[in-house]
């Protein structure tokens, strides 16, 4: 299992989701990706895009003006 970190901060919508599925489609099945973003809309965006494509949010964290998502890349 991989961990990455997906910088998407200064980036409004659709941008952070556009870059989590770019990114994702790098990654294997299990891998986990950690996306900061500025954007408080990724915390229902990114989220909703998990669930429809068969990926795990692990954890969401909101401080200091950043929104962190956890996720778990699906199979797929």
């Amino acid at each position: 299992m991989n961990r990455e970190i997906l910088n998407a901060r200064r980036l409004l919508c659709p941008l952070p989701v556009i870059r989590t599925q770019d990114k994702v489609k790098q990654l294997q099945a299990g891998d986990q990706l950690e996306v900061i973003c500025t954007d408080p809309g990724v915390m229902q965006d990114i989220p909703a895009w998990c669930r429809i494509n068969g990926h795990k949010v692990l954890e969401t964290i909101s401080e200091d003006n950043e929104y962190i998502i956890i996720l778990e890349v699906g199979e797929g």
